[in-house]
């Protein structure tokens, strides 16, 4: 039996070794189907460092709902190999990147009430701007702070040390300081809005069965602040998903908030300021890793293009 079998068997009871599937996806922490003797279908999750993210999940649960389902976590703690552990309930569906276009088309309008039952969340027991702890205190006093301090890089961040791995790429260091001040110009038209945001939708973070977005989970990213950096989330990058090319969600968002009566003030800023400030935590991001310079030539190329206009 394997060292997570093992661990498994010890934190659930009897499994089917053979059941244990590693999922290949996350950057932080380890993921694993597992299926129970009682046919439990289960997904757990393993972090060396830190709960923190485990804990945002739980603390995210409150907001569970029909239009913004997550899978129920079970438990979390501390494993006897003294690795964090969370258990949930397994979630069914695909992940929306695997959908080609008629398929993604035919999701948006699921996709976009799932984005609006983030932006209808209570938050008022949440404190702040930006990425919230575990306990709902974010640490930013407005949102134009939290859109400013892209540019930062604190010792205490998981990513500390980015900033020296992107002077290494003198490419990608232009993009960054063109893209950040534009950012300068665009950050006042953003409002001082508070709203759950996820902030990573699009790193196989949710699942649709059919038509319906039937699982949203890995709240770890998530922030409060402008709503509209949800849908940002996805205009940025959406090229990245070339099977995508004919779909406008741009569009179609706006078409939705018409349908609400919605009144999106200063949409276009707002827009254009949040896929810069993603654009540059990307550009960030994947210096600090240094795992896929193509990648990272990609969002030069993104930022670039965004910078221009």
């Amino acid at each position: 039996m394997s060292r997570t079998a093992t661990v498994l068997t010890d934190l659930l009871g009897p499994i089917d070794p053979s059941s244990v599937e590693r999922i290949g996806h996350g950057e932080w922490s380890r993921a694993y189907f597992v299926t129970t003797t009682d046919r439990r279908q289960l997904v757990a999750r393993f972090n060396s460092a830190t709960d923190e993210d485990f804990l945002k999940d739980q603390y995210a649960q409150r907001w569970s709902s029909p239009t913004l389902p997550m899978p129920r976590l079970l438990e979390i703690g501390r494993a006897s190999d003294g690795e964090f552990y969370a258990i949930s309930e397994r979630a069914m569906g695909e992940f929306i990147e695997e959908r080609d276009a008629a398929a993604m088309q035919r999701l948006l309008p699921s996709l976009f009430e799932t984005l609006d039952a983030a932006r209808d969340a209570d938050v008022r027991d949440t404190r702040g701007f930006g990425l919230w702890q575990a306990d709902g205190t974010a640490p930013h006093a407005n949102w134009r702070d939290m859109l400013l301090d892209v540019a930062n890089d604190p010792p205490s961040a998981r990513t500390h040390g980015w900033r020296e791995q992107l002077a290494r790429v003198p490419a990608a260091q232009r993009a960054f300081d063109a893209g950040y001040a534009v950012l300068q110009t665009l950050v006042d038209a953003c409002p001082n809005a508070r709203h759950l945001v996820h902030s990573d939708l699009l790193n196989f973070n949710a699942l649709a069965t059919g038509d319906r977005i039937s699982s949203v989970f890995d709240w770890g990213s998530s922030l409060i602040g402008d709503f509209v950096w949800d849908l940002a989330w996805f205009t940025f990058w959406q090229p990245w998903y070339t099977a995508w090319a004919s779909v406008d969600v741009r569009g179609a968002a706006r078409a939705h908030y018409r349908a609400l009566g919605l009144d999106v003030v200063n949409f276009e800023e707002r827009l254009r300021c949040c896929e810069l400030a993603i654009g540059l935590d990307g550009l960030a991001y994947q210096a600090w890793t240094g795992k896929s310079p193509d990648n990272l030539a990609w969002t030069t190329r993104r930022v670039t293009g965004l910078v221009g206009g």
